[in-house]
């Protein structure tokens, strides 16, 4: 399976320097239309995405994550970000519905 990165410039150069395939997204929007097709991959296993690119489209992402369980689609901090709280608690409510 393959692992995929998404989000801004810096964040995919990074991710292509070490081995993983990358698409570049400049806006949320962007991000989105490729991460749902990712998501149709059949050879794709992970798909990290850009915190700058991820938090407008954070509903979205945590429907695509409650109905199919691989690809998994993981947030992670890109170049610069703040360190945040992740409340796994709530994220995982949000995804089983409860």
């Amino acid at each position: 399976m393959k692992v995929v990165a998404v989000g801004g410039k810096a964040f995919v150069t990074g991710f292509v320097l070490s081995g993983v395939s990358g698409e570049y997204a400049p806006t949320s929007s962007a991000a989105l239309e490729k991460i749902e097709a990712l998501s149709k991959d059949p050879t794709v296993g992970l798909i990290m995405v850009s915190d700058e690119v991820s938090k407008p489209i954070s509903d979205q992402l945590t429907v695509m994550k409650s109905k199919k369980a691989i690809p998994l689609i993981y947030e992670v901090p890109g170049p610069g970000s703040k360190k945040e709280k992740v409340e796994y608690r709530a994220m995982l409510r949000a995804i089983l519905g409860v």
